[in-house]
C-alpha cells in the first residue's frame, strides 16, 4: 500500500503543513483541483477523513494530526538521505532554501554566497526574504538566518556574522529646523520612521542602554516599514530618523548624507546565524553551504 500511496502521503504532508490547497499546489507544482482530488482519493483509502476544510482556511482532524506526526519527520529523513546521494557526484549538488531577513541576505549572505557558488555550479540556493520569525520546518526550508538571541533551541547553529549595532540617523535636511536628541527619549519629540515587525505585527522597540540598563523607546512618525531599505530611503529623502544596522549607514554618514546621533546608547547585539535541523547535516551540498559561511574571527 505504500508503494502505492507514497506520493499522496507526500501531497498530504504538503497540504498539512501548509494549512492551504492553494500554496501546496505551488509547492508541489500542481493544480489545487489535482491536489483536491488527490486528497479525497487517499482519505477514501485510508477510510478516515485527514483534512477539515472551510472556505478560509484547512484544518487537521485527529486522524491528520496523527498521520501527520507519524510520517512527516520520517519523508523529510527520505528526502534528505536522497539528496545525501549527491555525494556520489563529482561535485555536490542540490537546491537550499534559507529564509533571510533582507539586512542579513544583502550584508551577510551575499557577500560571501557570491564567492562559494561559481565553485558548486551544481548547487542551487533559494533565498527568501523574510524579517519575522518563520517556523523554518513547517514552511520547508533548509535553514533560516536569525541572531542569537533569537535562536530556537532545538536546532543545530552555526555563526555567520559579527556583532552588530543599530544607529539612529537622519537626514542634515531634516535637522535643518530641529535640534539634534541628545538622549534617547527626546525620540518622543521627533518625526521618526517606524519598523513594522512581522512576527508580532507591532512595531519595533528602540532599544537602547544606559550604564548597564535597557532602554525602550516607542516612536512615532509619518512613515512605517517592512524593509530596512526602503526606511532608509525615506530617511535620506529627510523624512525623520530611523534606527538601521551600521553597516548599512556608514558611506552615507562618511558622505554627509545622514548624520549619526545617540552612539554612546546603541549596544552592540549577538550577530547572525545560519540555524537548522539536524537532518540537514547529511547533505554534502548543505554541508559545504555551511562551511563557506561560517564567521571567522
Amino acid at each position: 500500500m505504500l508503494r502505492n500511496n507514497i506520493s499522496d502521503l507526500v501531497a498530504f504532508v504538503a497540504v498539512a503543513r501548509q494549512r492551504s490547497f492553494t500554496k501546496a499546489a505551488v509547492q508541489l507544482g500542481v493544480s489545487q483541483s489535482a491536489l483536491s482530488h488527490t486528497m479525497r482519493l487517499l482519505e477514501a483509502r485510508l477510510g478516515v477523513r485527514l483534512l477539515a476544510r472551510t472556505t478560509r482556511a484547512v484544518s487537521l482532524t485527529e486522524a491528520g494530526e496523527r498521520l501527520l506526526s507519524g510520517i512527516g519527520g520520517q519523508l523529510d529523513e527520505i528526502e534528505a538521505q536522497v539528496e545525501a546521494l549527491s555525494e556520489l557526484r563529482d561535485k555536490p549538488a542540490g537546491t537550499i532554501r534559507i529564509s533571510a531577513s533582507d539586512y542579513a541576505i544583502k550584508h551577510v549572505l551575499w557577500p560571501k554566497l557570491r564567492q562559494f557558488l561559481p565553485n558548486y555550479p551544481d548547487i542551487k540556493v533559494e533565498l527568501i526574504l523574510d524579517n519575522g520569525l518563520t517556523d523554518i520546518v513547517t514552511e520547508r526550508f533548509d535553514a533560516g538566518v536569525r541572531m542569537g538571541e533569537h535562536l530556537a533551541k532545538d536546532m543545530i547553529s552555526a555563526r555567520i556574522g559579527p556583532d552588530f549595532c543599530l544607529a539612529v540617523v537622519g537626514a542634515p535636511s531634516y535637522f535643518d529646523d530641529r535640534p539634534e536628541p541628545v538622549h534617547p527619549k527626546d525620540l518622543v519629540n521627533h518625526t521618526c520612521i517606524n519598523f513594522r515587525l512581522p512576527s508580532s505585527g507591532g512595531f519595533y522597540a528602540w532599544e537602547f542602554e544606559e550604564e548597564g540598563r535597557e532602554i525602550k523607546i516607542r516612536v512615532d512618525g509619518q512613515l512605517a516599514f517592512n524593509n530596512i531599505f526602503d526606511a532608509l530611503d525615506a530617511t535620506l529623502d529627510g523624512f525623520g530618523l530611523a534606527y538601521i544596522p551600521e553597516e548599512i549607514i556608514l558611506p552615507y554618514v562618511q558622505q554627509k548624507r545622514l548624520v549619526r546621533v545617540l552612539q554612546k546608547w546603541s549596544p552592540y547585539w549577538d550577530g547572525f546565524y545560519l540555524y537548522y535541523p539536524s537532518r540537514r547535516q547529511s547533505s554534502p551540498a548543505f554541508a559545504a553551504l555551511v562551511q563557506a559561511l561560517r564567521h571567522h574571527t
